[in-house]
């Protein structure tokens, strides 16, 4: 089994405010907490998390696709993380829903199924978040027929 290691290096800009580096030629982002703590300047730890995790699943899925040959595109995500409190009073993700939908009919791709049926296995970071969030994940063709 190996191993690969990635690193993203955060520094206080201001209260709340991060700038998180990815290294590279990867862009600095400014994450912020909403108010009352922070200003809103940035993305939310909870909204990082959810685009985490809606790009792993949209990137999955495309690939899965790909490897077939087929043209999914445009893909579009939406995910929603539920806040609520735990049994100790505090906030925590409870929950997240991902829908995605694809940039065409479902009835125009070959392999579908067998592409719906496995891509979420090879997501890495929604499989990791999924250990300790409960996560669902609805897929949707370009003419609003739920896939899966």
């Amino acid at each position: 089994m190996s191993s690969e290691h990635v690193t993203v290096r955060l520094a206080q800009r201001h209260d709340y405010q991060f700038e998180v580096a990815f290294g590279a030629d990867v862009p600095v982002l400014v994450g912020d907490e909403p108010p009352p703590l922070g200003q809103g300047a940035g993305p939310s730890p909870i909204q990082l998390l959810a685009s985490a995790v809606g790009n792993c699943l949209s990137s999955s899925l495309l690939f899965a696709l790909r490897k077939f040959k087929q043209k999914p595109e445009p893909l579009a995500a939406e995910v929603t993380a539920e806040v609520g409190r735990n049994a100790e009073n505090r906030l925590r993700v409870l929950a997240i829903r991902a829908r995605l939908t694809l940039g065409v009919p479902g009835s125009t791709l070959e392999h579908l199924d067998r592409v719906l049926g496995q891509f979420e296995q090879f997501c890495t970071v929604t499989q990791s978040v999924a250990a300790g969030i409960p996560v669902t994940v609805q897929v949707f063709d370009s003419q609003g027929l739920q896939l899966k």
